[in-house]
C-alpha cells in the first residue's frame, strides 16, 4: 500500500509543480494589472497581455468573486428558447439565463418598473420589437432574444449587451461598458452564471 501512494505522489508531482508555477505566473502578471479580458458574443472568454482594441478590460483573478446563485430549474419553455433563440443567432443557454434573471419563468411577471413576461420587456421594447402581446411565452421570448441580439450586435460584448439589456444601451453607451451600478453589475454576473450553468444542460 505504501509503495503505491509513493508512485502516485511521484506521478502527481509535475502536474503538482505545473499547476503552481502557472498560479504564481497569473500572480504575478495580474496584480501587475497586464492580463486583460473580454467575453465574446457566444459566450468565449478572450485573454491576453496586450489588448488591442476597447473591449478587453483588466483582469484580476483575485477580485471581487463570482455571484454564489441557486440555479432555477425549469424546462417548460426549452423547446420555445431552442426554436427561438436559433432564428436570431442566440444560445439557448443564453436566452435561457435571462429568462430566469428576469422573471424566473414566471410569463405573467410584471415589474416595479412595468417590465412584462418571461424576458421583461418595457411596453417601448414591445413596441419596438414588434410584440404585440408581452405575456404569451412565444411573443416575449421572439422580442426578448431579438433585442438581446440588437445588443450583442452593437456592444461586441457579452457583458456589455446584458448590461444594456438591464439598463438600457444609451447608459452602456454613457459609461463605455457596465455602468458601476450595482444592479446591473449583479445581474450581469447572475445571468453569466446561469449561462454556464444551462450550457452543460440539455442544450448541447
Amino acid at each position: 500500500m505504501r509503495r503505491v501512494q509513493n508512485k502516485t505522489f511521484a506521478h502527481a508531482l509535475p502536474l503538482v509543480l505545473c499547476l503552481s508555477l502557472l498560479v504564481g505566473l497569473v500572480s504575478t502578471v495580474a496584480r501587475a494589472g497586464e492580463i486583460y479580458r473580454y467575453i465574446d458574443e457566444n459566450g468565449v472568454v478572450h485573454f491576453t497581455d496586450t489588448p488591442v482594441n476597447r473591449r478587453y478590460k483588466p483582469f484580476n483573478p483575485w477580485g471581487k468573486l463570482p455571484l454564489r446563485v441557486e440555479v432555477p430549474k425549469n424546462t417548460r419553455f426549452d423547446p420555445l428558447i431552442l426554436e427561438l433563440s436559433s432564428e436570431h443567432g442566440v444560445m439557448p443557454a443564453l436566452v435561457k439565463a435571462v429568462i430566469a434573471a428576469e422573471s424566473n419563468f414566471n410569463p405573467y411577471a410584471i415589474s416595479p418598473k412595468g417590465a412584462q413576461g418571461l424576458m421583461q420587456l418595457m411596453p417601448e421594447t414591445s413596441k419596438m420589437m414588434g410584440v404585440e402581446e408581452p405575456f404569451e411565452a412565444r411573443e416575449n421570448i421572439w422580442g426578448g432574444t431579438r433585442y438581446l441580439r440588437q445588443m450583442m450586435d452593437r456592444f461586441g460584448s457579452l457583458e456589455y449587451a446584458l448590461a444594456a439589456y438591464n439598463a438600457g444601451p444609451n447608459v452602456v453607451q454613457r459609461y463605455r461598458g457596465i455602468p458601476p451600478f450595482p444592479e446591473t453589475e449583479q445581474y450581469v454576473r447572475r445571468v453569466l452564471s446561469y449561462y454556464r450553468h444551462y450550457d452543460d444542460d440539455i442544450f448541447q
